[in-house]
């Protein structure tokens, strides 16, 4: 079984994989003997990569590219494939949304809320992860071998309760709503998964999603908080860690019947 669950040896694309989640599974992977590309849009001195991964430093490599810039995404490519060969697996992390403490614009009522935050959390959230399969994907595929691995959230599966919200209005005087872009963006991944798993299946690249719940990042208001946590079954956020499980499951052949797939990793959030 142990055999079954390996990673080692295969190389896999992380994107944001400087983040805090993509510094977890760059982390797990690269422990479990992989060799993990992150694609990061902000370049990476050999100094900071020895902090950001403390001991990993021969088997991670960052590469400069947006999800958004295709010609980027195309040349960090190519450099990986001359470096370690066609990557095994892509991990779909990067990802932005609204800040829980940003300014009321971007947290606007649906009626006036500005298209310049959809277009931005659009692009990176879903044309991100198109372009990112695409490229990628399409190397795989010449291969006959591979697994893309989207990074959803429970919020592409239900909308946004607005009542975790309700509590900044009667604080601050100003109503935040929690917008619909980053819904919408990963609502989208749940088809774009399905799309890309049967496209690509008769060459074996296989395509799953996984649907996360909250997990403990430090940037929320107790209020919004305690809220939340009245409505998860397990009564808390996950701890940052408890993701890379699934992450190497999909990654690994233990997986190897399994595409097009949406796995919920939310607490029960969504069971109720």
């Amino acid at each position: 079984m142990s055999e079954l669950f390996s990673v080692a040896g295969k190389v896999i694309v992380v994107t944001g994989g400087l983040g805090q989640l993509g510094r977890e599974f760059a982390t797990s992977l690269a422990e479990a003997d992989a060799k993990v590309a992150v694609y990061s849009r902000r370049p990476v001195t050999q100094e900071q990569l020895d902090q950001l991964f403390p001991g990993l430093g021969g088997s991670i490599k960052v590469y400069e590219a947006s999800v958004t810039d295709k010609a980027a995404l195309e040349a960090a490519t190519d450099k990986l494939i001359a470096d370690w060969g066609v990557p095994h697996v892509l991990v779909n992390n990067a990802g932005i949304d609204s800040k829980p403490d940003g300014g009321a614009e971007q947290n606007a009522p649906f009626e006036v809320y500005p298209q310049k935050f959809w277009d931005d959390i659009i692009d990176v959230n879903l044309t991100g992860v198109m372009l990112c399969s695409q490229i990628i994907g399409a190397k795989m595929a010449e291969e006959r071998r591979g697994s893309i691995i989207n990074v959803g959230s429970i919020y592409g599966m239900v909308s946004p309760n607005q009542a975790l919200y309700a509590y900044r209005e009667k604080r601050d005087g100003v109503p935040f709503i929690k917008a619909v872009s980053y819904a919408a963006s990963k609502s989208g991944l749940i088809n774009l998964t399905r799309y890309v798993a049967t496209y690509w299946a008769e060459k074996n690249v296989r395509c799953n999603l996984i649907s996360f719940g909250g997990v403990k990042t430090g940037s929320f208001d107790k209020e919004f908080i305690d809220n939340f946590l009245e409505r998860v079954p397990m009564r808390r956020q996950a701890e940052k860690d408890e993701y890379n499980g699934v992450i190497q499951f999909l990654a690994s052949d233990a997986s190897s019947y399994m595409t097009g797939s949406n796995v919920v990793v939310d607490g029960g959030f969504t069971a109720w």
